[in-house]
């Protein structure tokens, strides 16, 4: 009789968007909804045993979303990798889409292997609330001068310590971050901002906007914003802006596994920022 042949294991990489409202967060936590136990269960609905252990790029905070959030797992089986995204929307929830699945090198990881995230905050400021925009952004009533924002942007592009934008309880060794571009535009009434680094400390981008705000409202010049941070004033930093104003936009990688069509941005707003400004 010949040997039964063992399945070959495959690493697949996932392009994955969720709406984090009635998430808590990316990271499987017990007694709470996140988008790792869901996507993990839906695995193993098709898989069964052992578990699978889905590897995210970042871990999104509790009600923060995703436009194109990289992930992967190691499976055994006869199911291509490309046809994994089908098969896992077939079981999941309407909050989660797995955009594109794709075949990986066995030593390609969706966190290590990143060069880069990008993140988008998003302002609504009309006085009449919108519930379309409601759940992807933050209500701000006041009128914000993004030219003042952006001025108090650009200094922060380099590499810097940027303790005064940490929460505490973060286990990352050091407060240092190489941020590669930083951007505010607007079409009124939104509002936006975006920051791609090559990684971020914990709540950095919602403690960043909570002060950016005072400085488009005319409140802190961008010359008091930059002082701050630079002498690492943490104290000044007295809240964060709504998590639901977040999305995590792109991962960016030396060879991306997915083709570009597939790096779906759902804004509802098309821009291009030199334009804007």
């Amino acid at each position: 009789m010949s040997p039964v042949c063992e399945p070959t294991s495959q690493r697949v990489a996932l392009l994955i968007q969720y709406v984090g409202s009635e998430f808590h967060g990316w990271q499987r936590q017990p007694h709470h909804r996140t988008v790792q136990e869901e996507i993990e269960e839906a695995i193993a609905h098709f898989r069964g045993k052992p578990p699978v252990t889905l590897h995210g790029a970042g871990r999104t905070d509790a009600g923060v979303h995703a436009a194109a959030q990289v992930a992967h797992f190691d499976v055994a089986g006869p199911i291509p990798a490309q046809k994994w995204a089908a098969i896992l929307n077939d079981r999941l929830p309407s909050d989660v889409l797995i955009r594109a699945s794709a075949p990986v090198p066995p030593t390609w990881h969706a966190r290590f292997s990143a060069l880069w995230r990008r993140y988008r905050y998003t302002l609504y400021t009309d006085p009449q609330p919108n519930l379309f925009i409601k759940p992807f952004s933050w209500h701000y009533y006041a009128p914000l001068r993004a030219s003042l924002i952006q001025a108090a942007l650009d200094p922060l592009v380099g590499y810097h310590n940027l303790a005064a934008f940490q929460r505490s309880g973060s286990a990352r060794a050091h407060s240092w971050v190489e941020i590669h571009a930083a951007e505010c535009y607007e079409q009124q009434p939104l509002v936006q901002l975006e920051i791609q680094a090559s990684g971020f400390l914990y709540g950095m981008v919602r403690l960043l906007v909570g002060m950016l705000v005072e400085v488009g409202r005319g409140m802190r010049s961008p010359e008091n914003f930059t002082e701050l941070w630079v002498n690492q004033q943490r104290d000044q930093v007295k809240y964060a802006a709504p998590a639901k104003g977040l999305c995590l936009l792109s991962i960016g990688y030396p060879e991306s596994p997915f083709p570009p069509d597939v790096q779906f941005d759902p804004s509802y707003i098309s821009h291009d920022p030199k334009k804007d400004r």
